[in-house]
């Protein structure tokens, strides 16, 4: 059965979103979050203030990026129930890195740099560290449903929670030191070495390169 295409209507919708998220996210990082209002950014990408909050209902969600919680959880699905929780986890978290960020060439491309700016405004700036937090437990939340696991055995759910918030507390390091590294660093090797330091290479054999 071959997949549905997006409509018109909705790929000009997805087009809008990026770009007036394009332009929230260069605003915020050239003049500061709190210094830009949504008037400013609806002006700078060509539309009303109306349409930015049908896209955005907040400030806050300008920063946010959907799209990797979709991807790891559709990784994580993928993967063979067979394998150890945290190479499972962890697998997914490098592929859907790799796929992000292209994974190929030493300076970050522009997809990359979006990023790399996106999580330093979460980083840095008070009024977004909250829903960067949120964010984390909806992306632990949806590993742990891709996972599979019998939501009626409590042993079972902890295991998968357990080992899903490990491994996102190993990519945190990995995303912390791609910021400060300014992108120089692929971030699906920081992400594989983050999680060898924290589970053995064992646990990235298949992605190791090192």
């Amino acid at each position: 059965m071959s997949e549905r295409q997006p409509t018109l209507r909705e790929r000009r919708r997805s087009e809008t979103r990026r770009l007036v998220q394009a332009h929230a996210v260069r605003l915020f990082t050239d003049h500061g979050y709190d210094a830009v209002t949504v008037a400013d950014v609806a002006e700078a990408a060509g539309v009303s203030a109306m349409t930015v909050y049908r896209h955005f209902p907040t400030k806050e969600d300008l920063v946010l990026i959907d799209q990797p919680a979709q991807l790891i959880a559709e990784q994580v699905a993928a993967s063979s129930a067979t394998q150890p929780l945290v190479r499972r986890v962890g697998g997914a978290l490098i592929d859907a890195a790799t796929a992000l960020t292209g994974g190929n060439g030493d300076e970050p491309g522009a997809n990359e740099r979006f990023l790399l700016d996106c999580l330093r405004l979460m980083v840095s700036t008070p009024a977004l560290r909250a829903r960067h937090l949120d964010s984390q437990y909806a992306l632990q939340q949806a590993i742990v449903d891709a996972l599979g696991d019998d939501a009626t055995d409590p042993n079972a759910a902890f295991r998968a929670q357990a080992a899903t918030s490990a491994c996102l507390a190993a990519m945190h390091t990995a995303l912390t030191r791609w910021t400060e590294d300014d992108g120089h660093t692929k971030l699906p090797d920081l992400i594989t070495r983050a999680l060898a330091a924290s589970f053995g290479d064992d646990a990235v054999a298949a992605h190791r390169k090192d």
